[in-house]
């Protein structure tokens, strides 16, 4: 049976307070839990999540990270930082921050090469537009982010790597890939990562989904041959809606 991988991004949400309830109800709930699993609070809710989670079945993520280890870099959060609240792993190169916030394969690769340098565990976030698919370049862009993404990273290093497929039409519009579609694109990037690292490599590496994962579709979702999880979004605010994904299966 896969280790399927559920994380719950919660962007730019929640108060220290509001965050701490909801670490303590997801610490309870999915105790009991077959999966890994993980949550990325706001930077300034990592201390008091990760006080909550620290010994229980959910990792502490981080939804981002700076290029360099130090210096006068103002606004951003060190990966020295980071370690020191505990983290465990890092989203990078999340589509909000290439679409909104510009950032760059190059740039994207030189942070995964430093959360890895650190032994961090990297979510790379991988996937196209709406107007990239309609054009037929949505292999092609994904395979582009994925090699460029991972320039420089060992085979070794690798192993510290998930890949999240998130179609940027799909985050946060309430439109989802069809499992087809989204198993379509995981099995790409299969083939990527196999011309990349080989074979065995390809099969190991878990591949989520993200792009308005629901509880009424997870399940449809992870049945697919080649979706490894799931990185959840606005579903993963609330225990309701995140612990029936979580728990799915």
């Amino acid at each position: 049976m896969r280790n399927y991988f559920i994380a719950g991004n919660w962007k730019m949400h929640k108060t220290r307070a509001e965050s701490a309830a909801l670490a303590t109800a997801l610490v309870a709930q999915l105790k009991d839990g077959k999966h890994k699993y993980l949550v990325a609070p706001s930077f300034t809710s990592l201390e008091t999540v990760g006080k909550i989670v620290a010994g229980s079945n959910i990792l502490l993520g981080a939804q981002n990270m700076a290029a360099e280890e130090i210096g006068a870099h103002t606004g951003e959060v060190s990966v020295l930082q980071l370690k020191d609240l505990g983290v465990q792993v890092v989203i990078l190169g999340h589509s909000e921050r290439r679409h909104v916030y510009k950032e760059d394969d190059a740039l994207i690769n030189k942070k995964v090469k430093l959360a890895i340098k650190h032994d961090l565990e990297v979510i790379l976030c991988v996937g196209e537009t709406l107007e990239e698919r309609e054009s037929g370049k949505a292999e092609k862009v994904c395979e582009t982010q994925t090699e460029k993404g991972l320039d420089g990273v060992s085979a070794a290093e690798f192993e510290k790597v998930t890949i999240a497929y998130e179609p940027v039409w799909a985050i946060g519009t309430g439109k989802t890939a069809t499992p087809e579609d989204a198993d379509s694109i995981h099995a790409y990037v299969r083939k990527v990562v196999s011309r990349l690292y080989g074979a065995e490599a390809a099969k190991a590496v878990c591949i989520q989904y993200g792009g308005s994962v629901k509880a009424d579709n997870a399940a449809q979702l992870m049945a697919k041959a080649n979706i490894d999880g799931a990185l959840v979004g606005g579903a993963a605010l609330k225990p309701e809606t995140f612990v029936p994904i979580a728990k799915f299966g």
